[in-house]
């Protein structure tokens, strides 16, 4: 009687079901904020949004969301914002409207990320 190919001398399986996935291990989020130069730079830029109204909300499933508004930016705008503060706060978010919906609340970290981008003032709503 022939052994399996995939067990060794010992009888133990050199298979590794997830050996596929080592090489992806790279591309999916960071679970640490990535604050870099390009997104939030230390001197902010001239122009900006003169202000952005923070709110923490229960979004769906009673989940706590943090609802940036006020931006007055293009969708092509709030979804490079979007992107730069997902990366910053460590989290995932969508835009809605004219509104950034990002989840969990980021009512303490997320002024001075929206300063370092420009924003003039920071209000919370």
């Amino acid at each position: 009687m022939a052994k399996p190919k995939d067990k060794d001398a010992k009888g133990t399986f050199q298979n590794n079901p997830f050996a596929r996935l080592e090489g992806l291990r790279d591309t999916l989020p960071s679970t640490k904020p990535q604050v870099r130069k390009e997104d939030f730079p230390d001197e902010p830029p001239p122009q900006g949004p003169e202000r952005a109204v923070l709110r923490v909300e229960a979004g769906r499933g009673g989940e706590e969301v943090t609802v940036v508004e006020g931006l007055g930016l293009p969708e092509a705008g709030l979804r490079e914002w979007l992107q730069a503060l997902q990366r910053g706060l460590a989290c995932t978010g969508s835009v809605e409207g004219e509104r950034l919906m990002l989840r969990g609340d980021h009512r303490f970290k997320l002024p001075d990320l929206l300063l370092r981008r420009g924003v003039k003032r920071v209000v919370h709503g």
